[in-house]
């Protein structure tokens, strides 16, 4: 299979060649995926570079409830169109490390019930912060010492507020309404998202297997077991209704047989399609492979990381946000907030379509968002020397 054919096939797959352009977020994160939430643009930068609608369009679709964030798979939060909402709290349910921790430090379950109970009569009232509920519940709530804060656990109220969030019973709702800003409210969430679903977890995960390769097309067993937290076993009975088959003799890569079908008719656009994508966006995190992305003559590229410098291709994650021209890694980017700019560099000749990219997401960086962080610790002040080493890259290249 050629390469440079295989990644236009996963960018239109993934809804970057524009055929999702004026599309509801809700329709964007159904094709693309569930965006990644970790404090940062990310989830913002996913819905832009597909949909090109505004901060306010997406900011206005989760108060809608078309969109929430929540702990799905993994555990981890991500932001999932309404109708996923229940899969997604499903699959969170079986990573409450919080519950194991507090389990060691003599925390009951009669006790964790109490204060559980405790919130929720607490929120009837309206929607209210953490400290606003330590208020409400009292006693309820319980200090966990010294032994507590060594292992990250200061009180009871997190894993009360975590159980909740997974049994659908209350929600987060970002003080601002952004999704960039790890400022929270919980509310009551009626009715409950979980109340009508039936399947069991076993058949969350077959779900889950179904949506992961509709999302991205084709992955190994090892990537789909990435981003389910799966076992070996565990992943084979998710993917094997799917009825899945090597892209090529001897390839670990798996695809439906409908889906073959479609990438072998697959004819590659002739002419460039640029886009600017979050470091974390789903075309590279659902697979946890930004490789395939690459020219095989930008492996051995370096790229900043830490205090030096390593090979692109022998990184875990991409050290940057990405520029992206038919599914192939075609360069870095990185804001600056000093000058309101993106700094970039790119591995291939520049052009006008390719700066009229790089503009538009900086407009919408500057204008809407303020800043275009990877996760919610990435300040300025962290990202200086990642912007330091593009802008020197960038001059190299010119």
């Amino acid at each position: 299979m050629d390469a440079s054919k295989l990644r236009a096939w996963l960018w239109r797959r993934q809804g970057l060649d524009g055929s999702l352009s004026g599309k509801p977020a809700a329709e964007a994160l159904q094709r693309a995926g569930w965006a990644r939430c970790v404090g940062g643009a990310a989830p913002y930068l996913t819905l832009f570079a597909r949909t090109g609608q505004s901060r306010e369009a997406t900011d206005a679709a989760v108060a809608r409830l078309e969109i929430h964030e929540l702990p799905s798979a993994r555990g981890c939060t991500y932001v999932l169109p309404a109708r996923d909402f229940a899969l997604g709290l499903k699959l969170a349910q079986g990573f409450d490390s919080e519950s194991k921790v507090a389990e060691k430090l003599g925390v009951t379950a009669r006790e964790m019930d109490k204060l559980c109970g405790a919130i929720i009569k607490a929120l009837e009232k309206g929607p209210l912060d953490p400290e606003e509920l330590r208020g409400s519940v009292g006693g309820a709530v319980r200090n966990l010492g010294a032994e507590g804060q060594k292992k990250g656990l200061t009180t009871t109220m997190p894993v009360a507020l975590g159980k909740l969030q997974t049994s659908g019973e209350i929600r987060r709702v970002p003080v601002n309404g952004r999704l960039d800003q790890q400022r929270y409210r919980y509310a009551l969430w009626r009715p409950n998202p979980l109340r009508d679903f039936k399947l069991s977890t076993e058949e969350a995960y077959v779900s889950l297997a179904r949506l992961f390769y509709a999302w991205i097309g084709l992955a190994s067993l090892a990537e789909f077991q990435w981003f389910s937290a799966l076992g070996a076993k565990a992943a084979k009975a998710a993917v094997a209704p799917l009825q899945l088959e090597p892209i090529a003799p001897g390839d670990e890569r798996l695809m439906t047989p409908e889906d073959r079908a479609d990438l072998e008719t697959f004819k590659a656009p002739a002419d460039a399609q640029y886009a600017l994508v979050g470091g974390l966006d789903s075309i590279v995190l659902l697979r946890r492979n930004h490789r395939d992305l690459l020219d095989p003559k930008d492996l051995e590229r370096e790229a900043f990381v830490d205090k030096g410098t390593k090979p692109l291709g022998g990184l875990a994650d991409l050290p940057n946000h990405a520029i992206l021209d038919r599914g192939r890694i075609i360069g870095l980017w990185e804001y600056d907030t000093a000058t309101e700019s993106i700094v970039w560099m790119s591995f291939v000749k520049k052009s006008k379509p390719l700066d009229e990219a790089v503009a538009r997401t900086e407009e919408y960086v500057r204008t809407q968002l303020g800043d275009a962080r990877s996760y919610s610790l990435d300040s300025p002040r962290s990202r200086a020397a990642r912007i330091k080493a593009l802008s020197c890259q960038r001059s190299a290249v010119s």
